[in-house]
């Protein structure tokens, strides 16, 4: 049996993430797969990516991010759950 829940997932993501193009690969991962959310820099050096569909859809995209771009070097990886719908629609950078 599927679950139907929405799950909200907010990710940091500490290392060498910001100016490598890390949003915008966070953004086409979940654009792909459907998912709504926002990618942006932290001014502490991490990119903050939230992410809201299925659980099963986001722990694809979360195991994506765990790699990010070619140029990226992602040190830690630190996910924090949520269920229910915050309304986003579309995926967006910032």
């Amino acid at each position: 049996m599927s679950d139907t829940k929405v799950y909200q997932a907010t990710v940091h993501v500490s290392g060498r993430v910001q100016g490598v193009g890390y949003r915008n690969f966070a953004a086409a991962e979940a654009n792909r797969l459907g998912l709504s959310g926002h990618a942006k820099n932290l001014r502490d050096g991490r990119v903050e990516v939230r992410l809201e569909g299925s659980r099963e859809v986001i722990e694809t995209v979360i195991g994506r991010l765990r790699i990010g771009p070619t140029a990226a070097r992602v040190e830690s990886v630190d996910v924090r759950w949520q269920t229910g719908s915050s309304g986003a629609r579309g995926f967006s950078v910032a």
